[in-house]
């Protein structure tokens, strides 16, 4: 029997590996450590590789194609409905290897290294901006407990962050005001660190228009080129 569609189930260390044959008959079932995955699949045939597109699933997509295999990632849940039985790591390789051969099956595309480094800006703009929340909320309650109310937006929290130290005291317990004094702090270094990754997200998205516009351009002189080229 041929090998011809794999499902692998990612971890952190132990993989599930669940192999079948063209007519769906099970070939392979075992883990793999990390250390021997691409082992393993470097002695496989080229074939149909399934996974699911969740922490990692990228990374391994690149590697296994560099091996020659046709590596798709499916969303999730919509591997899902293609679990037989109770959420294990079997039953999960299992509804991989069955959901990727599927004809209608909808795919997500494995994304480039340089395609995840800019997410990975957007995922910690995003992280910081939750973070800043936070603190907004903790200083606007203690205001709130001392009969202190700030205009709606982040832009005021953060002006009283900036002024804190510049004007008289609040009316209010010294202990409290020392804790806005606190989380000051953070807020505006929180307000850097967002106008910081804001700037590198908008030079990122400047270079890759400029770049596909440059592709476009160059793209359309050679196609003029060819035209232009005598007939032999």
């Amino acid at each position: 029997m041929t090998l011809k569609t794999v499902g692998l189930d990612l971890a952190k260390d132990v993989f599930q590996v669940h192999c079948v044959s063209a007519t769906g008959r099970k070939i392979i079932n075992k883990k793999i450590r990390r250390a021997g995955l691409l082992a393993f699949f470097e002695k496989l045939p080229r074939c149909v590789v399934g996974m699911e597109a969740g922490g990692s699933a990228h990374y391994w997509g690149r590697q296994l194609r560099k091996l020659g295999h046709d590596v798709r990632l499916m969303p999730a849940a919509y591997v899902k409905p293609y679990v037989k039985r109770g959420k294990t790591d079997a039953a999960d390789r299992a509804a991989i290897c069955q959901a990727v051969r599927r004809p209608t099956m909808r795919f997500v595309e494995i994304k480039s290294e340089d395609q995840q480094a800019v997410l990975a800006i957007h995922r910690a703009r995003d992280l910081v901006v939750r973070q800043r929340t936070q603190v907004v909320n903790m200083i606007r309650s203690i205001l709130r407990e001392f009969g202190h109310i700030l205009p709606t937006g982040i832009e005021a929290v953060s002006k009283f962050a900036w002024e804190h130290c510049t004007e008289e005291q609040l009316e209010m317990p010294e202990i409290a005001d020392c804790i806005l004094g606190v989380m000051r702090h953070p807020l505006n270094g929180l307000n850097a660190r967002i106008d910081g990754l804001t700037k590198l997200i908008v030079q990122h998205a400047w270079l890759a228009t400029r770049f596909s516009a440059d592709a476009a351009r160059f793209a359309a002189i050679r196609r003029k080129r060819k035209m232009q080229r005598p007939s032999s």
